[in-house]
Parts: structure tokens; C-alpha cells; sequence
């Protein structure tokens, strides 16, 4: 198949551009249309009780979404001030959509003790068009904003939604603005020429588009999360960078042996290539323990991400190939080195993990479990608008409302859902169970029964509550919906699918693992290693993002627990990533034990043919994860201090030591496998004649 393409791309190589460059234009067109339906309701679970018990609700509430203004900043109780917030409030209840606007001043709890606030909620009419809803919200946020006061403040609702959107935009083309240059110049440091160096990014702008036109797509059928367009883009462009880095590496190698352009295309797509294929492939599989969860959002991620690595492999076999016809003569081959000064750096750092393996083993490996540690205490929480950077609309309000109002004061409630037929009694008991619970009828003899949980909206007092709740009710026709009950839901679902996700996720991995080696050994001492450099990276997360433990100086802040989407994505696109570094080493290796035989000098060539590629790999992704980090979004902050550690750690003490510290350890055992499967994998999997000697030419 990779010598098909590599010839297509080499025969045609302008019609392979050309259809790239159409799917450039459809990606940052079309697919930039993402921006405008994103969503910030992450934690529904289908099928649980807090999602039927919300959508129950929607059937029978006459009343729709919600906004929240807040006005401070001076004395509230002004004459000029009032007059304007009564005479807004007015006008406010008259437009079309609108429900019901509460009098601030006569409203109990929504005007500040202090006397410098005060907040006006506005509740829609149910059963909007999105359009209709749309108009009501801006004509009510223009109407509000007219306030002449310090600090006039709107968000909540589909607004926050939107509100999002336009930041999660912004802060993807900073990003861009940021990585993009400090990657040329890396890469101008590595190749040192401009050709060279320039074709990773043209890659890495495809991989761009690919995540943009991937979410458009699912966009169409199911929400998709603000969080996924800072995750898919970073990830988009990190791995094309890493592909093209590993093809052009090769490529310039390739030069050294022959002055035929496409011939050195067809040898690198023929060894690179197959290294890509198989690394775009390991990351996918890694991604599909998202898939087994029934969240949306993690399965919406899941699948995107998955798409942009297949689009990202994709350019790497196809558009790359096809530029390296057209402009590779004007790149430089690579400068031939003896075997002494190849990778020397890494080459010792081989041989002294060999000869001291035992005491790298009993050094490394406990220093990265005490750094796995964190992991033990872990929380999740759907969170707050802390998350936000302090700029952005709904954290003033947050902050503003905060500064002014008891602590609690907008925590959303538990909402409890009394069906007709419910025992009076009980309906009672949950009202006791906190002061002052709010009731409202519903048509059909439904009942709402609303109760304030002191704390956060995701504290441990709110989830207390919906156990309590759940508890007393015992079997009469009683729901529980609301943020708390989402986030019980969803810490219940991911126990439940938790094992079973890493047991896809570790059984495709083996797999591939064993398809690429022909061994059993090297698939588990991979998965054991990657763990280790995975619990290291989220231990330091937990500890900076929930501990709080420097946290300020990223921009962030400690939380008490992590977003409920940063583990489960730092887990499956981390180890995705680790797999791509131990398959460029192993790649390597390969080679090295066809051609010589000798299983301690081909770690030793693996590593330092790769080693080089590897820690610019890992570099250039720290770059592009850190530019990412610069929007202050606490859960991107969470999600790239995660994989950014993980790479680096990775990339470093993992592949330079671990490596061939039990490669050592475990000598020629290493590429052993029982008889039934070595023969399947002479039939079946990945065989290659050892390459042939190279006579070098002048080029």
C-alpha cells in the first residue's frame, strides 16, 4: 500500500498537491464554521438519571435557558442608577421570548448587602427556535449593556456557549502566531535550510484544517466541546510536525545514497513511511478507549482526534512525498558522518544504560512513582467559571458576583423531579433535607423541588446531596438532575468504563506492537515503561492544578480537583504519543539486528540513529502543547501540562534510559515470542527482506 501511494505521489505529484490544496480551502472555510456551535455542557451522560430527569424536565417546563447581568461598581441604590436598571428591566420583559424578568430591587437575594451590586436574571420562554432564541438573548444582552455602570456584566445560558466559542477561536490563532514561528526556527536549527525546514509546517497546516473540517463534521450530528478545538488543533499540528520531521530526516539520509529524487522518495516512504503508518495507527487505538465510554463528549474527542492523526499520517505518505518530487533537489542531503560521531550523545547514554541497568532500574523507576503519587488523591469536578481566564465575560461576572454576594450565591441547585403518584412523605423528607428548598408546580402534577447545596456547584457537599437524595426516595418516582447529579453520573460512568477502555487500549496496542517486532516481550516492557512516564505526568498535574502548588505561575490556579475532561484525555492522547517516540526507536532497532544480527548494538544503533529525531520530535510538541497553554483556560492549561510532561519525560528518561536499561535486562529474550505466534507473525505481520548495503555517491 505505502509503495502504491509513494509512486502515485511521485507520478502526479502536482495532482496530489492540488488536492490538497482543496482540502486546505474546504478546512479553513468550510470547517471554521465549528466556531460557531460549540458547547460547554460537558458531563451529560445518555442514559443515566440526571440526563432522562433533564430531559424530562424539558418536556414538561414551560420555562427555557437563562441569563445572568450583574451591575456593580457603584451605589446600586442611586436614583440615576435605579431609574435606569427599573426602566431596562422593563423594556427587557417586553421583548419577544422573554419569560420573566425579576424587579432586582424588590427580588429578595439579588441585590447586594453592600449596596454596590445587584443581578438581574433573565429566564426565556420554552420551546424556542434556535434562531428565536438567538434574538432574544442579543436583543436582551444590547438592552442590559446600555446600563451606564462600571461594571455591566451578561452571561449563562446559550450566551456562555457562545461566549466560549469566540475565545476557544482567538486563543487557536494565537496559539498559531505563537508555535509557528518558534517551529520554523527549530526546524531552520535542525535542517538548516528554509526548503527543509518549511515542509513540516505545510504538513502541520494540513493537520490544522483536518481538525477544523473534522469537528464541522461531527459537529453536524452530535455537540461539540469548546474543549475540542484547543485539543484536536494542538494535537493536529504537534503529530504533523512530528511525521514530516521523521520523513525528511529520512529523506535527507536517503540523499546521501543516491542522486534520483524519486528513488530517495520511494526508500524513505518505504522505511519512514511504514514508521508513520504504524504510529498514526497506534495513536488511533490508543484514542478508541474514548469510544467505549458513553459520554458524548469523550466519544465525539475520541473520534475527531482519531480523524485528525489519520488525516495528519495521511500527508505525511502522500502530500510530502509529492513536494519532496517537486522541491527535494533543492534540499540538501544530509552530512555523512562516521560511526563514532553519529548520535554520539545518545549512543552513551545507550551504553551506560546497558552497562549500569540495574542501577538506572532502582533509580529511575522509583523516582517516576513518586511522582505518579499525586495520582492516588485525584478528583475530578465539572467545575466553576475559575476555569476561565480572568478576561473573559462569565469570570467577571463570576469574580463581580463573588465580590459582592455570599459565598454560594449562584451555585446552581440540585434539582429534584417529583412524578405524580410520589409519597408526600417522602417528597417532605428531601425537602428537610437543606433550609429554605424551593417548590414550583408543573403541568401534569409534576412538582420541582430546588435545593441549595452550601459550597461549590461541584463540591462535596453538592454530591453528598444527590446521594442523600437518591437514599430517602427510595422507589418512589423521584429524579435527580442538576450540575451535581451530572457529575455523580459521570464519575460513576467512568468507574464502570474505565477498565474495560485500557483493556482495548492495551490489547490494540499489543497488537500493533507485536505485528511491528514479531515479539511478546517488547509490546508489555513498552506499556509498563509508557505507565510509568504517563503516572509521572498526571501525578505533576493533579499536584500543580488541584493541589495548587504553583499553579499561578502557568496562569492558572489550584482547584481542589481537576476539569473531569483533562484525565481522561491527558491518558489516552499521551500514551498515543509515547508510542509514537518508542516507534521510531524501535524502527531503528530493527533495522539495525537485520542487517548486524548483534541485539545489544542494534539498541545501541536505534537510539542513536532516532535519538536525535526523538528529543526534536518532543521538543517541537512541547512548543506547540506550550503556545496552547498561553490562553489561560484551566482545563487546556491541565491538558498540555499533562502531555507536554508526558512527552518530554517520555521522550527523555523513558526511550534514552528505560529503553536500554530492559532491553539490556532482557538481552535476545527481548524479541522472543512462543512458536503459534512467531509463525502467525511470519505469515501475517511485518516482515522486511534486512536492507541492503549502500554504495554513496558523490551528491
Amino acid at each position: 500500500m505505502l509503495s502504491t501511494l509513494a509512486r502515485a505521489a511521485t507520478r502526479r505529484p502536482l495532482t496530489v498537491i492540488g488536492l490538497w490544496a482543496a482540502f486546505l480551502l474546504l478546512g479553513f472555510g468550510l470547517g471554521t464554521g465549528v466556531f460557531a456551535d460549540l458547547s460547554d455542557d460537558v458531563p451529560d451522560v445518555p442514559g443515566t438519571e440526571s440526563d432522562m430527569a433533564d430531559d424530562y424536565l424539558s418536556g414538561v417546563d414551560p420555562t427555557g435557558e437563562s441569563v445572568t447581568a450583574v451591575v456593580a461598581g457603584e451605589s446600586v441604590s442611586d436614583a440615576g442608577l435605579r431609574a435606569q436598571v427599573e426602566r431596562t428591566v422593563a423594556q427587557v420583559r417586553e421583548i419577544a421570548g422573554v419569560a420573566a424578568v425579576p424587579d432586582p430591587y424588590t427580588t429578595p437575594g439579588l441585590l447586594a448587602r453592600d449596596g454596590q451590586a445587584l443581578v438581574v436574571p433573565v429566564t426565556f420562554e420554552g420551546g424556542l427556535s434556535d434562531e428565536a432564541e438567538e434574538k432574544a438573548t442579543d436583543t436582551a444582552v444590547e438592552t442590559i449593556k446600555r446600563i451606564d455602570a462600571p461594571d455591566v456584566h451578561v452571561s449563562g445560558g446559550e450566551l456562555l456557549g457562545r461566549q466560549l466559542g469566540e475565545r476557544a477561536q482567538e486563543d487557536v490563532k494565537n496559539a498559531e502566531l505563537i508555535s509557528l514561528p518558534v517551529v520554523l526556527a527549530l526546524l531552520l536549527v535542525v535542517f538548516g535550510g528554509l526548503r527543509a525546514a518549511a515542509l513540516p509546517l505545510v504538513i502541520a497546516v494540513s493537520g490544522i484544517a483536518g481538525a477544523f473540517l473534522g469537528l464541522f463534521a461531527f459537529s453536524q450530528v452530535t455537540d461539540i466541546s469548546v474543549y475540542a478545538i484547543q485539543v484536536t488543533t494542538m494535537l493536529g499540528l504537534g503529530l504533523a510536525i512530528d511525521y514530516a520531521l521523521l520523513m525528511l530526516v529520512r529523506f535527507r539520509e536517503e540523499r546521501r545514497h543516491t542522486d534520483d529524487v524519486v528513488e530517495a522518495v520511494h526508500r524513505t516512504v518505504d522505511a519512514a513511511g511504514r514508521t508513520v503508518l504504524f504510529s498514526g495507527l497506534t495513536v488511533a487505538v490508543s484514542l478508541t478507549g474514548l469510544l467505549v465510554f458513553p459520554s458524548v463528549f469523550l466519544r465525539s474527542m475520541g473520534l475527531a482526534v482519531a480523524a485528525v492523526v489519520v488525516v495528519d499520517m495521511l500527508a505525511a505518505v502522500t502530500l510530502l512525498p509529492a513536494l519532496l518530487t517537486r522541491f527535494g533537489g533543492r534540499i540538501r542531503p544530509s552530512k555523512a558522518r562516521s560511526e563514532d560521531e553519529e548520535g554520539r550523545v545518545f549512543a552513551r547514554l545507550a551504553r551506560f544504560a546497558q552497562r549500569r541497568r540495574v542501577a538506572v532500574l532502582v533509580t529511575v523507576v522509583p523516582v517516576l512513582l513518586v511522582l505518579a503519587l499525586p495520582v492516588a488523591g485525584l478528583r475530578i469536578a465539572i467545575g466553576d467559571a475559575r476555569q476561565l481566564p480572568a478576561d473573559t465575560e462569565a469570570r467577571q461576572l463570576y469574580d463581580t458576583v463573588d465580590a459582592h454576594f455570599p459565598k454560594g450565591t449562584g451555585v446552581s441547585p440540585v434539582v429534584v423531579v417529583l412524578k405524580p403518584g410520589t409519597d408526600t412523605a417522602t417528597a417532605d423528607r428531601i425537602r428537610a433535607l437543606v433550609p429554605n428548598a424551593v417548590s414550583r408546580e408543573l403541568p401534569g402534577g409534576n412538582t420541582v423541588v430546588e435545593l441549595q447545596p452550601p459550597g461549590t456547584v461541584d463540591g462535596t457537599a453538592a454530591t453528598d446531596l444527590v446521594e442523600r437524595v437518591r437514599d430517602v426516595r427510595g422507589d418512589e418516582p423521584v429524579e435527580v438532575t442538576g450540575v451535581a447529579a451530572r457529575l455523580v453520573d459521570f464519575r460513576a460512568m467512568l468507574g464502570e468504563r474505565a477498565p474495560w477502555a485500557a483493556l482495548t487500549v492495551l490489547a490494540g496496542i499489543f497488537v500493533l506492537l507485536f505485528a511491528f517486532t514479531g515479539s511478546v516481550l517488547i509490546p508489555l516492557r513498552t506499556i509498563a515503561t509508557t505507565l510509568l512516564s504517563l503516572g509521572a505526568a498526571l501525578g505533576a498535574v493533579v499536584w500543580v492544578f488541584q493541589d495548587g502548588h504553583g499553579a499561578g505561575l502557568l496562569g492558572g490556579e489550584g482547584l481542589g480537583a481537576l476539569s473531569l475532561t483533562a484525565p481522561p484525555l491527558i491518558v489516552s492522547i499521551a500514551f498515543g504519543l509515547a508510542m509514537d517516540y518508542e516507534l521510531f526507536i524501535l524502527a531503528r532497532m530493527r533495522e539495525a539486528r537485520q542487517r548486524t544480527g548483534d541485539d545489544q548494538e542494534a539498541v545501541v544503533a536505534g537510539l542513536r540513529r532516532s535519538g536525535r529525531v526523538v528529543t526534536c520530535a518532543a521538543l517541537l510538541l512541547a512548543v506547540v502543547f506550550g503556545a496552547f497553554m498561553t490562553g489561560g483556560f484551566s482545563p487546556i492549561l491541565q491538558i498540555g501540562l499533562g502531555l507536554t510532561l508526558a512527552v518530554l519525560i517520555d521522550a527523555t528518561v523513558v526511550r534514552m534510559l528505560l529503553v536500554p536499561a530492559t532491553m539490556a535486562l532482557l538481552g535476545r529474550r527481548a524479541w522472543w515470542a512462543p512458536k503459534p505466534l512467531r509463525e502467525a507473525h511470519d505469515r501475517f505481520g511485518l516482515r522486511e527482506a534486512p536492507p541492503e548495503p549502500r554504495v554513496p555517491t558523490n551528491a
